[in-house]
C-alpha cells in the first residue's frame, strides 16, 4: 500500500516497526479533493487527521497581515501536512489547498497520539517549524555555494578541523560525581561544561553551566549535596570526529544549539570544542581588521581598510549560511571606519585650530547603515542633530559644523563611501538642525507628502546614532512616532509611492529585465526585490510605534505583536535572505574582476535553482506588497 512505503522512508517514522504500520494502515481512510479548494484554513481547529499525500498537489498557505495568502510551502505525492495540531491541539497556523485534485491518507490522531507516547522524536518533529518552499531552495543553493567556496578559500581559519582548535585533555567526571564537585570543577577550572565518561572514557553525557542552573539552583526540591551527575547530565550528547572541519561543526552547533561538543576518536573522548571557540576562529579576519581601522592615522589607510571589506564578507559567506550575520558583522566594519574617520577628521579640525561648540550633538547615520543592513558598495547617508540650543548661538555653531561637514563627507568619499545622489548627506543644509528644527521639517513631510518628501524618509526613518550623543536620537525617534500617530494618513503615501514598482516578473515567470542602456539586460536585486520587503516591514512597525533595527529584528517584533503569523514572518524572512545572499555573492564577483559593486545582475547567467529561488523571492515579496497596499488602503476608506 502507497501510504506504509511512502511513510516508511519519511521523517520521523522511518525508524518505527513494522507493526506500527499494519496500525495506521487498518485505520486509514483515502478521501480525494477537487483541485483548488482548502482541505483546512489558517486558523481552523483540528480536523483530527494527519493527510498523507496519495495522489495531487497540495500549497501550504499563511495569510498575510492585509488577508492575502501567501505560498510558504508545496506538499507532493509521498508527503504529509496537518501533523502539527494532532500534537499541540492548537488551531492550524497555516491552511492547505490543492493545486489540481489531490487524494490523500488521512491517519486518525488518536492513533498518531498512542504511537508517539513510545516514540517521542514523533511529537518532537511535528512541533517544529514548517520549512518554507523558499527556503528549502535557498539551503540548497547554500550548499552547493559552500561546498564550491571553500576550495577557492585563502582565509585559513576556515578550512581548520577540530582537532586543531579542541581543547584537550577534557575535564571529565563519573556518573556519580555529586554535583557540588562539579560546580567548584567548574569555576576552578573556568570552563563551561564537563564531560560524564563511563568504563574506557566512553562518554555518556554532559553537565553544562545551564544544566545546574535549570536543574538544581531553580528547583528547591533538589538537595545538592546528594544529586549526582546522571541525574542532570545530558545524556547521548551530540559529538563529531577530530577530522571535521570547524565550518561544518559550526553550523551543526547553531542548529542544533548546542554550545559543548565532545570530539570522540574510535568511541573515546580526545578533546571539546565551544562554540565560542569556533566563533572566534571565524571572526578572526574581521577582528584583525577592526584592530587595524582602530589603529589607523590616515584617511588613507582607513581606505585600504575599506578595500579589505570584500575578503572578510568572502570568508564569512563561504562559513556561514546567515547572510543577516555576515550583513551585520560588514555593517559593524563600516561603523568602524566611519567612526575613526570621524575621529581623523575632528582631529584635523583641532590642528586648524577649531574645537566644536559647546553644545550637545550626534551624528547620525541612515538607510543601510541605520538597520545595520551594509553590503559592500553603501553611500553616504548622514546627517547631525543638535540640541535646542540658544539663537545666538547659530553663527558659532555654523562656523564649526559647516565645514566640518564638508570634510567630512569629503573624508567618507575619499576612504570609498560614494556621495548620496539624493544628497542626503550633512554637509546639505536640510540634513543638519536642531531638536526642535528637525521636529518642524518632518512635520512638513508629513503634512505636505510631497514625492521627494516620501523618499526622503524612507532613508530617515532608518537613522541610528554613530558618534556623540545617543540620547538625541531618541528623542528624534519620539517625535516620529508622536507626529505618524497624529498623521497615519502618511504611512499610505509611503505605501503609495513606493508601489508604483513592481517585481520583475512576467506571467509566465519570465524575468522582466531593466531596458535602460545603463543597466540593460539586468534586474536589481535591490529596487526590485530586497527593498520592498524592507519597506513594508519598516511601514508595519512605525504603524505599531517600537523601534527594532534590522529588518529581521523588525519581523521579530511584529510577530510578537500578533502582525504577522510565525509562518509568514518566517516566509519572509528567507525571501529576503535569498535577496541578500544573491546580492552579495554578486558585488564579491564585481570587485573581484576590477569593478565597482551592484545589485544589478543578469538572472539568466544563474543557476537553475538559483533562479527558481530568485523567482520564489520575488513572489513572496510581491505577496507581501500586495498585503500591505490592502492594510494601509484602509485608511483612506
Amino acid at each position: 500500500m502507497g501510504l506504509i512505503r511512502n511513510l516508511k522512508q519519511t521523517e520521523p517514522f522511518n525508524h518505527i516497526p513494522d507493526e506500527v504500520f499494519d496500525e495506521f494502515r487498518q485505520a486509514a481512510t483515502l478521501k480525494k479533493f477537487p483541485a483548488h479548494v482548502h482541505i483546512f484554513n489558517q486558523n481552523d481547529p483540528p480536523t483530527g487527521y494527519l493527510y498523507v499525500i496519495k495522489s495531487g498537489l497540495v500549497e501550504i498557505v499563511a495569510l498575510t497581515p492585509g488577508g492575502v495568502e501567501m505560498v510558504v510551502d508545496y506538499r507532493k505525492e509521498g508527503n504529509f501536512f496537518g501533523g502539527t495540531p494532532v500534537f499541540t491541539n492548537e488551531d492550524y497556523t497555516a491552511g492547505a489547498r490543492t493545486v489540481k485534485e489531490t487524494e490523500c491518507y488521512l491517519i486518525p490522531a488518536e492513533h498518531l497520539q498512542k504511537t508517539a507516547k513510545r516514540y517521542p522524536q514523533i511529537t518532537e518533529h511535528f512541533t517544529k517549524a514548517v520549512l518554507s518552499q523558499v527556503r528549502g531552495l535557498y539551503a540548497d543553493m547554500v550548499r552547493d555555494h559552500a561546498q564550491n567556496a571553500l576550495t577557492q578559500m585563502e582565509a585559513y581559519p576556515f578550512k581548520k578541523r577540530l582537532s586543531e582548535i579542541m581543547s584537550t585533555p577534557v575535564e571529565t567526571c563519573s556518573p556519580d560525581t555529586c554535583v557540588r564537585d562539579i560546580a567548584q570543577r567548574l569555576i576552578k577550572r573556568g570552563i563551561g561544561a564537563i564531560l560524564v565518561c563511563a568504563d574506557r572514557n566512553k562518554v555518556i553525557g554532559i553537565v553544562t553551566e545551564r544544566d545546574l542552573v535549570a536543574k538544581v539552583l531553580a528547583n528547591d526540591t533538589i538537595d545538592s549535596t546528594t544529586v549526582v551527575a546522571r541525574d542532570v547530565m545530558t545524556p547521548n550528547p551530540y559529538t563529531m570526529a577530530p577530522d571535521t572541519y570547524m565550518y561544518e561543526a559550526t553550523t551543526f552547533m547553531m542548529s542544533h544549539k548546542v554550545k559543548h561538543l565532545p570530539i570522540l576518536a574510535d568511541g573515546e573522548v580526545v578533546g571539546i570544542v565551544t562554540l565560542r571557540d569556533l566563533m572566534r576562529y571565524r571572526s578572526q579576519k574581521s577582528m584583525l581588521l577592526v584592530g587595524s581601522i582602530k589603529d589607523a592615522t590616515t584617511i588613507e589607510q582607513l581606505a585600504t581598510a575599506r578595500q579589505e571589506v570584500v575578503k572578510v564578507a568572502k570568508a564569512l559567506m563561504s562559513e556561514t549560511r546567515s547572510p543577516f550575520e555576515t550583513m551585520e558583522i560588514i555593517s559593524y566594519i563600516h561603523h568602524t571606519i566611519m567612526r575613526r574617520g570621524f575621529d581623523l577628521v575632528l582631529k584635523e579640525m583641532a590642528e586648524q585650530g577649531m574645537t566644536p561648540p559647546d553644545i550637545d550633538f550626534c551624528f547620525m547615520i541612515m538607510g543601510s547603515g541605520g538597520r545595520k543592513e551594509m553590503l559592500l558598495g553603501p553611500d553616504q547617508d548622514n546627517g547631525f542633530i543638535y540640541e535646542d540650543f540658544p539663537d545666538d548661538m547659530q553663527d558659532e555653531v555654523d562656523a564649526f559644523f559647516v565645514p566640518f561637514a564638508d570634510k567630512l563627507v569629503d573624508a567618507y568619499a575619499r576612504i570609498g563611501y560614494k556621495l548620496c545622489d539624493g544628497k542626503v548627506m550633512a554637509d546639505n543644509p536640510l540634513w543638519r538642525g536642531r531638536l526642535s528644527e528637525w521636529k518642524k521639517r518632518i512635520t512638513t513631510w508629513i503634512n505636505v507628502p510631497e514625492p521627494q518628501r516620501v523618499r526622503y524618509s524612507s532613508i530617515f526613518f532608518d537613522f541610528m546614532p554613530l558618534v556623540g550623543e545617543a540620547s538625541l536620537c531618541n528623542g528624534l525617534r519620539d517625535i516620529v512616532h508622536q507626529l505618524l500617530a497624529e498623521f497615519p494618513l502618511f504611512l499610505y503615501h509611503m505605501m503609495e509611492l513606493d508601489f508604483k514598482h513592481k517585481v520583475p516578473l512576467g506571467l509566465l515567470g519570465r524575468f522582466t529585465l531593466d531596458r535602460e542602456e545603463e543597466h540593460k539586460g539586468t534586474l536589481s536585486i535591490k529596487q526590485a526585490g530586497s527593498i520592498f520587503i524592507v519597506d513594508c516591514v519598516r511601514m508595519f512597525l512605525l504603524e505599531q510605534q517600537v523601534d527594532a533595527t534590522t529588518t529581521i529584528e523588525r519581523l521579530d517584533k511584529l510577530v510578537e505583536l500578533k502582525v504577522f503569523t510565525q509562518e509568514s514572518a518566517e516566509h519572509i524572512k528567507a525571501a529576503f535572505e535569498a535577496f541578500t545572499f544573491l546580492r552579495l555573492r554578486n558585488e564579491i564577483a564585481m570587485i573581484e574582476q576590477g569593478e565597482r559593486p551592484s545589485h544589478y545582475l543578469d538572472p539568466y547567467a544563474l543557476t537553475k535553482n538559483e533562479q527558481d529561488l530568485l523567482r520564489e523571492a520575488f513572489r513572496v515579496a510581491s505577496k507581501l506588497q500586495d498585503s500591505t497596499k490592502r492594510h494601509f488602503s484602509k485608511m483612506v476608506g
